[in-house]
């Protein structure tokens, strides 16, 4: 129920920055985390907001040193910081994630994205998936979802990233449903 008040009340701050009307289910965030384990990581989550996709990663037995999360709204952060005292969280824009996580480049596994990256510029888009992707490994994965019918990261970022995009699932029990996309480097 907390979750929810801190939710609704920075929605009523600013619903286009929220992105959503209701914080993501407990379904997107087993979706969205499918195949994670203890043994993965490191894990860097960018727009968590009130902590669903956290608080199941913590389930799956990933620790503390081995996720990190960003958050640009400082009273989502503060509410991150009292739940998950184990957690790096760092308070600011996604798309200097490569400066703000303890991560060295090519050492993250996942990242997990939480942002309304529909409501952002093509420029601000573009600088969080590219400094996302300068931290994955070779093989590593950027797991997204969306409200709307395709992937929201446009074609020609992924063009010239060189990843590809892949639909992994429709989550039915969200509000509203939603669609988890998985990007990854061409070639793997």
């Amino acid at each position: 129920m907390r979750e929810m008040t801190h939710f609704a009340a920075e929605w009523l701050r600013n619903p286009a920055r929220m992105g959503a009307v209701a914080p993501s289910s407990a379904g997107l965030a087993r979706t969205i985390t499918d195949g994670l384990s203890r043994d993965s990581g490191p894990v860097v989550e960018l727009g968590p907001g009130t902590g669903v996709f956290t608080q199941r990663m913590f389930a799956l037995g990933i620790q503390g040193a081995q996720l990190a999360a960003v958050e640009a709204n400082h009273a989502l952060a503060t509410l991150l910081a009292e739940r998950y005292p184990g957690l790096a969280i760092r308070q600011g824009d996604a798309a200097r994630v490569h400066s703000l996580v303890p991560f060295e480049p090519g050492t993250v596994q996942t990242v997990i994205c939480g942002l309304p990256l529909l409501s952002m510029s093509f420029a601000h888009v573009f600088r969080i998936l590219r400094n996302s992707f300068d931290l994955l490994t070779a093989n590593g994965e950027f797991r997204l979802f969306t409200y709307g019918p395709t992937c929201p990261v446009p074609h020609g970022i992924k063009e010239r990233l060189g990843v590809r995009s892949e639909m992994h699932e429709f989550v039915v029990r969200n509000l509203p449903p939603a669609t988890v996309y998985s990007l990854r480097r061409e070639g793997h």
